[in-house]
């Protein structure tokens, strides 16, 4: 098996490494890949992190400025009479919301009873229609039109 010498690195938050985080964090960088743009381990951006409250207050300064920054672009346009950019910017920090619905207002009420009272018309003028509804077809006896005898189709049976 092969051993790998172990050099420990002493690490300071100079001035120099102070700045790369700063730079780091202001381009959105986190963790790993902020420690990786710093020429730092992860685990020695963590120690350093913990030692010096500098470290933290480099990162935290490094975000808000970017924010800052974009944040002012963003309403310079909007400003300038961008659209999206006011929309965006009213949705995302003054929580406003487009209306995504259409309200339609009908003014025409449906009464149950005037429904009733319409179906109940209609059936009533079905019923005049038809004057006797018992009356047979073909008149009163089992003749045809012809007057002949109709005659059963169960009566020829084999």
């Amino acid at each position: 098996m092969k051993s790998f010498p172990l050099t420990a690195r002493e690490v300071k938050a100079t001035e120099a490494v102070l700045t790369r985080i700063y730079n780091a964090a202001k381009r959105s960088l986190r963790g790993e890949k902020l420690a990786a743009a710093c020429d730092l381990q992860p685990g020695e951006y963590q120690q350093l992190r913990a030692l010096d409250p500098l470290v933290e207050m480099a990162e935290l300064k490094g975000r808000a400025d970017a924010e800052m920054e974009l944040s002012g672009v963003i309403y310079a346009a909007a400003v300038a009479g961008d659209t999206k950019a006011a929309e965006m910017i009213l949705k995302h920090q003054h929580d406003w919301v487009a209306k995504q619905q259409v309200q339609v207002n009908v003014a025409q009420q449906i009464s149950i009873t005037a429904a009733l009272a319409q179906a109940e018309s209609r059936v009533l003028e079905t019923v005049e229609e038809v004057t006797d509804a018992r009356a047979p077809v073909f008149g009163g006896s089992r003749a045809g039109v012809n007057g002949q005898a109709l005659e059963s189709v169960y009566s020829k049976r084999p």
